[in-house]
């Protein structure tokens, strides 16, 4: 029971557990703003009362292509918000951080043991064999 506990008092276990619970009350968010708000105002300009009843009726079978739609506008928004609010500044500030690599320093081969080593150095590091520095 021990290293249950220990594993689930993980900070990264709780951090992902909240990232979920926030994301759906998000993701929630988002649908009822879409079919409350935004596809009854489109559907005002188009003419349909309710735009989330749109219905396409094939051989019997009911095709709810209001739903589908209403589910696409919530997707967009949602990988909208998502990009411009997370990943954009997360990159921004991943490369503001990043730092450069060192430039590498001129190097010749150990006559020993054919290892790269610095031009300067005097004694091989992999065979410790002195090595005369490079002109």
């Amino acid at each position: 029971m021990k290293g249950f506990r220990e594993f689930i008092l993980r900070g990264n276990v709780v951090d992902l557990a909240v990232a979920v619970l926030i994301g759906a009350a998000f993701s929630a968010l988002v649908s009822s703003f879409t079919e409350n708000l935004l596809t009854p105002l489109l559907g005002a300009f188009g003419g349909v009362r309710d735009f989330s009843a749109l219905v396409l009726t094939v051989g019997g079978s009911r095709f709810g292509v209001g739903a589908f739609i209403n589910a696409v506008i919530t997707f967009l928004i949602t990988a909208a918000v998502l990009y411009f609010l997370v990943v954009r500044p997360v990159n921004a500030l991943v490369a503001r951080y990043r730092t450069e690599p060192e430039p590498s320093a001129p190097v010749h081969e150990c006559p020993e043991c054919l290892s790269k080593i610095p031009v300067r150095a005097t004694r091989c590091a992999f065979c410790t064999a002195r090595v005369a520095p490079a002109a």
